[in-house]
């Protein structure tokens, strides 16, 4: 057995932050002082090895003096309290408007995980595997996301099988409030044509038309206009899956990527100073 000496490249704040929360979800369960293997501090730098390098669980567990049972039931247990403390969506959009931006704009990803054999019946009626997509050609989940107009993530949703298309994810988790946001809130939401047809506040590109013919120059304008500023919105996830590498591929349930996302979007705000 080999030891060594690691530096975790993250802030002693955001272990700190972390911790507190962890705190706070041991005394609403009533989990009595001096009765877990590790301390909250101790549970979070756990917690942040995981979503920084995608260390293996038992090694976690073994690094950290405990049995691999209590390595996951700890790591679940930080990936619901940061979870919990993601942005709602409605305030997120609330967010953009009191910081005045020009617009949001909405993109969808695909992150990767294991197979899951679990079925559904296509469109056409035949069976498919649920969590496949044949977009991307691989299995994962297909998580929503808004972001600022330099692609900073705002908002993340909850995660859809790998099958679902885009704006049908997008109608169940976001297009309500777009529309809520479109009536009473200024900042437009853009969207690639995978969106085409999302309705009211949210800007596609025009299609070119059935018959062959060239988009005329204004609406070729448009979709390059559209195009330059909707292309940032994938910084977004760029940023996230960057930064915590557990998001790269997902070897856990994929009925988790929704929480383990969120989870790695509160990170990424406190980082960036927006919590406290």
């Amino acid at each position: 057995m080999i030891t060594y000496r690691a530096t975790l490249d993250v802030s002693r704040e955001l272990a700190r932050y972390l911790a507190r929360l962890l705190h706070a979800e041991r005394r609403a369960r009533g989990t009595r002082t001096g009765t877990r293997a590790l301390t909250c501090y101790q549970q979070a730098v756990l917690g942040l090895r995981w979503f920084r390098h995608n260390t293996d669980i038992t090694a976690l567990a073994r690094d950290h003096g405990i049995s691999r049972a209590t390595g996951y039931r700890y790591l679940d247990e930080i990936v619901t309290v940061l979870a919990d403390r993601a942005p709602d969506l409605h305030d997120a959009l609330r967010q953009a408007k009191d910081e005045d931006l020009s617009h949001v704009i909405l993109d969808g990803k695909l992150f990767p995980a294991d197979r899951l054999a679990e079925k559904t019946t296509s469109v056409k009626g035949e069976p498919i595997d649920r969590w496949y997509s044949g977009k991307t050609h691989g299995h994962g989940g297909n998580i929503q996301a808004l972001t600022a107009p330099d692609g900073f993530p705002l908002w993340v949703g909850d995660v859809e099988p790998g099958s679902v298309h885009d704006l049908t994810a997008a109608r169940e988790h976001v297009l309500a409030a777009l529309y809520w946001a479109a009536s009473r809130l200024d900042p437009p939401t853009l969207a690639d044509g995978g969106y085409d047809g999302a309705g009211i506040g949210v800007l596609t590109p025009v299609k070119q038309p059935a018959d062959g013919q060239a988009l005329d120059a204004d609406n070729r304008t448009y979709n390059a206009l559209l195009r330059g500023l909707r292309c940032l919105g994938e910084r977004g996830f760029a940023l996230l899956a960057g930064r915590w590498r557990a998001l790269r591929h997902f070897t856990t349930s994929p009925r988790k990527i929704g929480d383990i996302v969120k989870a790695a979007l509160t990170l990424t705000h406190f980082e960036y100073g927006r919590l406290t």
